[in-house]
């Protein structure tokens, strides 16, 4: 069934995401902090922009929101000319942005006071996810309002699952993150030390990726990193962010996570390094690095 769509943030995330929206027969509009890139979106997709969250908001079903962080959010959502302000009673409001647990909560309390619905939906797989509709998409709210979605969400998405109450999408995020750190981690830290004992990188990640080393980052991202490449995929600016919210999360649950933040760190040296735009597999470039210097 089609519906009417307000999407809001085109960045290189929801710029595919609300493509696929319009290809399959939603009435898509668009709203960008950047206007040109919503002129380009609607060039290459059709549909139609809007100046304000809150003009893109009037008349939809839903509300589709995927922004930075959550001062990001709170900007498009309760900002002066936020969704509120065009949002129908009855509407639904997802939201993809990667945020805190307590921004989701708060949100959801907005929710329920101006008669509106609210899912958290954070997703997994990058940009190449976003582009091939692949995505993982994990949810939290009520299982009306999953329901609801989950037709819309499928456009993108390979994967959608309801993860529990308002946050639950957030905290399932979260673990997402700390996992993807450290794998990363460790296969850098494998690459380096092949290079450093001599072996062909290639042949040693054709030799272990066939085992229990395997993995989905070893698979899609050793061949960059062997080459040096790293101006694509999931930003270490976005990282950082992402994993200073899974720490801050833990310190108020009483979960300790020290490899977490030593990974933090180790992102954190890499935008010293000026690579706050590369992928997050450049964790091997720090390691090279750090030989160099010894």
């Amino acid at each position: 069934m089609s519906m009417r769509i307000a999407f809001i943030g085109l960045g290189v995330m929801g710029y595919p995401m609300a493509g696929h929206l319009k290809k399959a027969g939603h009435t898509v509009c668009v709203y960008n902090r950047t206007t040109l890139k919503a002129e380009r979106w609607v060039d290459r997709f059709g549909g139609m922009f809007v100046s304000t969250p809150a003009e893109a908001a009037v008349g939809a079903d839903l509300v589709i929101t995927c922004v930075g962080n959550d001062d990001d959010l709170r900007s498009v959502i309760e900002g002066p000319a936020g969704v509120l302000c065009g949002m129908q009673p009855g509407a639904l409001l997802v939201d993809h942005t990667t945020a805190s647990a307590s921004i989701t909560r708060e949100l959801a309390t907005l929710a329920r006071v101006h008669e509106y619905d609210f899912l958290d939906a954070p997703v997994s797989g990058g940009q190449q996810g976003a582009e091939n509709g692949t995505l993982t998409i994990m949810c939290g709210g009520r299982q009306e309002s999953f329901e609801r979605a989950r037709p819309v969400l499928s456009c993108y998405a390979k994967a959608v699952q309801l993860m529990g109450d308002s946050g639950a999408g957030q905290l399932t995020k979260m673990v997402n993150q700390i996992c993807v750190a450290g794998v990363v981690q460790g296969l850098a830290e494998g690459m380096a030390f092949a290079e450093s004992a001599g072996l062909d990188p290639h042949q040693v990640i054709n030799a272990v990726s066939q085992g229990a080393a395997g993995s989905w980052q070893m698979t899609h991202r050793h061949d960059t990193m062997i080459r040096g490449e790293y101006d694509h995929g999931f930003a270490v600016d976005w990282m950082r962010k992402d994993l200073d919210i899974c720490l801050r999360e833990a310190a108020d649950n009483g979960c300790e996570l020290p490899l977490t933040e030593l990974v933090n760190e180790f992102y954190r040296e890499i935008q010293r390094m000026g690579g706050g735009r590369w992928d997050t597999s450049s964790l091997l470039k720090r390691l090279q690095a750090r030989r160099v210097r010894h």
